[in-house]
């Protein structure tokens, strides 16, 4: 898997075009890098780049926005709305695929080291790759007191640098890097006052008002301000994990506040790019509440887009904005082919693809199937008694579609990746241990990938089940097919499974446990077949 690390700088100069321009081409032109996005705002007098590259290309993209920042960048003539401590105030490095957060570790300490030593500036390590005490891990920790305060605090012994002089560097100030999960920079429009706005900030945001005076919501920092070009206050939050408090949960808690002061709200915006999982987190809220249910991942982007008002301020495109969407598609060789050249690549003198992408394949088109014939009885009047039914069935079989899917792919990526390791040297002592820890790590893929498949076929059943009991008789022979399929796909899966078992060691205890999973597995998915069969032929008998 190709490693992608996210790097997000914030420079303080958001209204000179011509400096923000200067430091997206440094970015854009370093090789291996993809840049993102560029948020400049006017208001805070801060930009906001999103970039992604392989470790050692975002580290490099970095310094070469630093490079230009530092020559058209004053700090002691900048003001505006955010806080700030420094040109390049802000550096944080965020795993994003194939990558370990120690890595990300590894590219925050890289940039600090070739920073301060290029630039001669103070460098200051927090998040993920702090290293001295808790009193300076958080950004607020470290930016206390901001620029103006940053001479004398350098004076001090617990404010050394990480990297670089204790000098002052006037044009400069302090830069700050580090890693962190998704920040999400999430500024929700009052139709009030700025000092309103901050009241909001400060009993929502998790440190509150003070000692003894917390906020309500956890992974939240929150300030107030005003924003002049949209001429409206914004409760302006970093939720520094989402998981722990989710989009939907903070925009709802301002709205409780501002009800208690009797200001509007009137909408949101992201700054930045944003995981899909977090707004796929707002659409399962606002499905839940309104009892909707919608099964494509877009409309359900549509959905949280919409119910958070994130275009109040400008339009929000998710294929410009979802970080997901914009980043390097992954190959994916079979399911990028017709369905005839599939069909012609799986009867070609190669042993990939076989008979698990087969299987995967199956598998999807089975659970197609049974979405299919769901969705042909939903939302038809004559049938609108099975609507709660059929709101609770159809998202397990059209998960299970979508899920099996990359799998065709994912199994013929196993084999190649076990054949690869089988022709690495071995002429020394060091290239055969090499080698045998690449065909273990490649074995133990290309076992779990159809385990995975037949987890995801066999756990489909139950909605299938259901779907077979009540769907319009019209689509029968559909749900006759997709039993077969899934039944198909389980023994097929399962048959990729038992035959790479015997390339394990002999006291590898999967051999015997997967044995013995296999015929119960599949024995589950013959008889959930022969029900569904069963099913659709005793109705079908009812109608003649």
């Amino acid at each position: 898997m190709q490693k992608i690390v996210e790097c997000v700088p914030n420079f303080s100069e958001g209204r000179n075009k011509t400096i923000i321009d200067a430091i997206a081409e440094a970015i854009r032109s370093t090789q291996g890098v993809t840049l993102l996005d560029v948020d400049p705002g006017p208001s805070t007098n801060r930009t906001v780049y999103t970039f992604v590259g392989d470790p050692d290309a975002v580290i490099e993209g970095a310094l070469n926005a630093a490079r230009v920042a530092y020559q058209l960048i004053d700090m002691a003539t900048h003001t505006g709305e955010h806080p700030r401590l420094g040109a390049m105030d802000v550096c944080p490095f965020v795993p994003v695929r194939g990558v370990e957060p120690e890595e990300c570790v590894f590219c925050a300490t890289r940039l600090a080291e070739k920073l301060s030593a290029e630039l001669k500036v103070p460098v200051y390590l927090y998040g993920s790759a702090a290293r001295r005490g808790k009193h300076r891990v958080t950004v607020p920790q470290i930016r206390a007191g901001e620029y103006e305060a940053l001479s004398e605090k350098l004076e001090k012994p617990e404010w050394e640098p990480d990297y670089g002089p204790r000098t002052f560097v006037s044009q400069w100030g302090a830069t700050m890097v580090g890693v962190r999960p998704f920040l999400l920079a999430y500024n929700i429009n009052i139709l009030g006052t700025k000092e309103q706005a901050h009241r909001i900030a400060l009993n929502i945001r998790e440190q509150g008002r003070g000692a003894g005076q917390p906020g309500r919501l956890k992974a939240v920092q929150g300030m107030g301000w005003w924003l002049d070009e949209a001429n409206l206050a914004q409760v302006s939050l970093n939720i520094t994990n989402h998981k722990i408090t989710p989009l939907h949960v903070a925009f709802n808690e301002v709205v409780k506040e501002s009800e208690e002061l009797r200001v509007g709200v009137a909408g949101s915006e992201l700054v930045g790019l944003v995981p899909l999982e977090a707004l796929l987190q707002a659409a399962d809220f606002f499905m839940q509440k309104e009892g909707l249910m919608i099964l494509e991942e877009d409309q359900k982007v549509r959905l949280a887009v919409s119910r958070l008002g994130l275009s109040s301020i400008s339009p929000f495109d998710p294929k410009e904005r979802v970080i997901e969407y914009r980043l390097p598609v992954p190959a994916a060789p079979l399911t990028a082919l017709s369905l005839r050249g599939f069909v012609e690549a799986v009867g070609a003198r190669t042993p990939a693809p076989g008979g698990g992408s087969v299987s995967a394949l199956l598998g999807s088109l089975g659970s197609g199937l049974a979405t299919m014939c769901g969705l042909m009885t939903f939302g038809r009047k004559q049938w609108d008694h099975l609507d709660q039914t059929m709101r609770k069935i159809l998202p397990y079989t059209h998960d299970a579609m979508k899920s099996l899917i990359p799998m065709i792919d994912s199994d013929s990526d196993a084999f190649s990746q076990y054949m690869a390791a089988s022709k690495m040297p071995k002429s020394s002592t060091e290239e055969a241990a090499a080698r045998e820890r690449a065909l273990t790590a490649a074995l133990d893929r290309a076992i779990q990938v159809p385990l995975d498949v037949a987890n995801l076929a066999n756990n489909t059943w139950p909605a299938v089940i259901e779907t077979a009991k009540v769907c319009n008789i019209q689509t029968a022979s559909d749900m006759q097919v997709a039993a077969r399929c899934l039944e198909a796909s389980v023994a097929g899966a399962w048959s990729n499974v038992l035959i790479n078992l015997g390339s394990l060691s002999p006291d590898d205890q999967r051999r015997t446990s997967l044995k013995l999973l296999a015929a119960d597995e599949m024995k589950k998915a013959a008889d959930n077949c022969k029900l569904v069969l069963d099913i659709m032929q005793e109705r079908m008998e009812m109608t003649q």
